[in-house]
Order: C-alpha cells, then structure tokens, then sequence
C-alpha cells in the first residue's frame, strides 16, 4: 500500500491508497518545531490504529515547507522503513510544467494540475482552498500553464484580528445575509462572500485568456461554503485531490508505461 502524504503551511494530509483506492485519510498539523521522532511516531499510531502497519511499503511526499520535507523523509525511513518519493517538477509528473520558473511551482499545485488533467476534461482550473487559495490551470492541451495565489480565507480573518484591535476573532462560516448587522457577520460576510466574488471574477478573467469554457474544481476544506455564493458553481467538488495527484505521480514513477495506463482511481 502506499502512503501519500501532502505537506502544507498550516496541516498535513496524509492518505493511504490500496491500489486505486484511497481507503483512509488524516489531517495532522504541520509545526516546523516538532522533530522527526514526533512525526514518526504520530504516523505510526495511525497507521497502527487502522491495521495497516505491516501494508504500507511505500511512500510520496509532496511539500510547501522546506523545514518539514526531510523531517518527514527521515521519519518514513527510520518507523515505517519507508524511502519516499518527493515531488518536484523534475520528476515525472505526467504534465508539461510551462510557467516561467518551474522550479517556484509547489508540489501541491503540480499534484493539482495532474489529478486534473487525468480526471476531468481539458481546459480545467483547479481551485485550491488551503492557508492560501490557489487557481492552477492546465490547458486544453494538458500543460500546466501557470495561475493565481492569493490570501486565504484563514490569514484574511487573522489579520483583520490582529491589525484591527476591536475586531474579534472568527470561526469561518457561512453568513446568512450580505448585510452584516454585526460585528462578526459583517466581517464573516467580506470574507466569505468577498472570497466568493474574487474567485466569480479570477474565473471569468482566466477563461477569457484560455479563450474557452474550462472545467472548474475545487479542492479544500471551505469549498462547500464558497460554492453556496458563487455565481457558477464549481463543476466537481473534490477534497482528495491532491492525494490523488500524489498516487497518479508515484505511479508515473515506479510503473511500466503499460501498467499505469488506462487506469482509473477511486475516490
């Protein structure tokens, strides 16, 4: 069985796939100040719990956090026995990476664009709901052309905490009217509702540059909440995506051409 397991800014998903199917998930989170023993140890137990310690023999990692890639690499290794794979678009991604520095590109938006450009019909723009929220597009030829960065709905509402001393601190919810008539709805409603209208508008702009209707996905915890006040609703809602993209690569990377084709993965 392989472990995927995709690390980013605030959290670390971790997913185990026997053969095409993602048959379990975690969400840990990611601290640059916990060492490899902690991470190991945390993988283990959960892998334990599951009854899948003597299953997994291999490993994918992608990762937006230096500081955390080894850590992880050598926590595989040293409690499960495990050398995993780290991805970058030097390896075999199964898409052509087309943006100006292929190298500034991470690993998660590249696992992105190739879950996409595997499952779902071509032009498509996959939006990423994570500590920041990411378009990444791949074209109707399947190359990964490039996309958009910008705040998440996470740092918007920390920072509107932090440099605004009357303002609370918020869960991220849905609000139930554009007109707040409080405090928190008011706040609630420019991130939420304004999230939504940045992404109506980013989406509209990035098709008329594609010059063609494009397949819209969305991945990420707050991808319900944001499609509720969308004018055009996401094409596919997919959270797995990701650890998807990890098991298409790992199996771009240790497969016969004639292995990996044609295959179809469960999620």
């Amino acid at each position: 069985m392989l472990l995927a397991i995709d690390i980013g800014n605030t959290s670390t998903t971790v997913g185990v796939f026997d053969g095409e199917k993602l048959i379990v998930s975690w969400r840990i989170a990611s601290d640059i100040k916990r060492s490899e023993d902690e991470y190991g140890i945390v993988l283990k137990n959960l892998i334990k719990d599951s009854d899948l310690l003597s299953c997994v023999t291999e490993g994918i990692i992608s990762s937006v956090v230096i500081q955390l890639t080894e850590k992880f690499q050598l926590a595989l290794e040293k409690y499960l026995g495990i050398k995993a794979i780290n991805v970058s678009h030097k390896i075999n991604t199964g898409i052509e990476v087309l943006t100006d520095n292929p190298s500034e590109v991470g690993a998660d938006r590249i696992c992105n664009a190739c879950a996409a450009a595997k499952l779902y019909k071509a032009p498509v723009i996959v939006v990423d709901f994570g500590t920041a929220t990411s378009f990444d597009i791949v074209n109707s030829k399947k190359q990964f052309i490039g996309g958009v960065i910008t705040a998440g709905m996470k740092i918007q509402a920390a920072a509107l905490s932090e440099f605004t001393s009357k303002l609370p601190k918020l869960k991220i919810e849905a609000p139930k009217e554009a007109i707040g008539r409080n405090t928190i709805d008011a706040m609630l409603s420019g991130i939420v509702r304004g999230h939504a209208a940045m992404i109506d508008g980013l989406l509209e702009e990035c098709q008329k540059e594609l010059d063609e209707k494009a397949v819209i996905v969305a991945t990420g915890g707050y991808s319900p909440i944001i499609s509720k006040y969308m004018k055009r609703e996401f094409d596919y809602i997919n959270r797995d995506l990701t650890l998807i993209g990890l098991k298409l690569i790992y199996d771009l990377n240790t497969r016969k051409p004639s292995e990996t084709k044609g295959l179809e993965l469960q999620y």
